[in-house]
């Protein structure tokens, strides 16, 4: 039996699938269809655009080294988010996030720089 989380990248569509194993065997799945991925102690919860949810045995860092940061942020110790599906930008005490799917994300005071010189990026 397998450790449930990611096992491989496919080389499928360059590399934009990976497999994750679960307790009832494995799922390919599309990386452009995960909005974002919250920390859950030595867990991660990925949520989709679908509205569904996946929790793997892997922690957040895992995804954030195996994820191409041109795709994902981390925008707070707890969050690894997709940047195609942030929609707008709080700023203030409790700077957030918000999804297109209506969610908000806090913010980290270390990471609002790099937020907005990525989110800029993203315009040009």
């Amino acid at each position: 039996m397998t450790e449930t989380g990611i096992i491989c990248t496919s080389g499928r569509d360059n590399g934009n699938h990976m497999l994750i194993t679960t307790n009832c065997g494995a799922e390919i799945i599309d990386i452009s269809t995960i909005i974002r991925i919250e920390a859950l102690s030595n867990y991660s919860k990925l949520f989709f655009v679908n509205g569904k949810t996946l929790v793997v045995a892997k922690v957040l860092r895992w995804f954030e080294e195996g994820l191409s940061a041109e795709i994902f942020i981390r925008t707070h110790r707890t969050h690894l988010v997709n940047k195609q599906f942030i929609h707008a930008y709080r700023h203030g005490n409790g700077a957030q996030v918000k999804l297109v799917n209506g969610e908000s994300i806090n913010v980290s005071k270390r990471k609002k720089k790099f937020l907005l010189q990525s989110l800029c990026a993203l315009t040009v």
